[in-house]
């Protein structure tokens, strides 16, 4: 695996390993976003998906050490798998939110508010209107909760979890200050 500097314009969000960063607030090379953020899971969810390597091990171990191993890498990486690509992205950029594959221009975006631990708990459960718009992961406790004023919109609010909440809210304040 290479390790870089900066080779390339517009990779000051890379950390040389050829990865972009978990979290981008700034302006791309584009101009136009600006904020960004993958879902991705977090570091002990890996190492817990990684007891498919010993389980698959006792498993096949006995019939052949090839197949044990190569059992045990195909059941990590496919696991991993579905935990990586389908890792929804919440971006801001220029008039449009995107959470997920839902978007919507930042003018019918109303409040925004972020909520940690016990409330959290609370947007996520017991406050949860059943008409709402979730993107949610469970490895990740804040959670943003948008209010939309699209009244063609049936979901009167979206419920996003999100590693940084207060920079997604002034991502999306700057964007509707600009567009009004």
């Amino acid at each position: 695996m290479g390790v870089h500097r900066g080779l390339f314009a517009g990779e000051q969000h890379t950390h040389g390993l050829w990865h972009v960063s978990r979290v981008v607030h700034d302006v791309w090379c584009n101009g136009e976003v600006s904020y960004s953020e993958r879902l991705w899971p977090s570091a002990w969810l890996y190492i817990a998906c990684a007891l498919v390597i010993p389980a698959s091990l006792l498993v096949f171990l006995p019939i052949s050490i090839t197949a044990g191993v190569i059992c045990a890498a195909v059941l990590y990486l496919g696991a991993m798998g579905l935990l990586i690509i389908p890792a929804p992205r919440i971006e801001v950029s220029g008039r449009t939110l995107r959470v997920g594959r839902a978007h919507i221009d930042v003018a019918l975006v109303g409040t925004v508010a972020a909520y940690r631990a016990a409330e959290a708990t609370a947007e996520r459960g017991v406050r949860l209107d059943a008409r709402a718009f979730l993107c949610l992961r469970p490895w990740i406790d804040p959670v943003v909760r948008i209010e939309l004023l699209d009244i063609s919109d049936p979901a009167p609010y979206w419920l996003a979890s999100s590693r940084r909440p207060d920079e997604l809210i002034g991502a999306i304040e700057t964007a509707k200050a600009l567009t009004s």
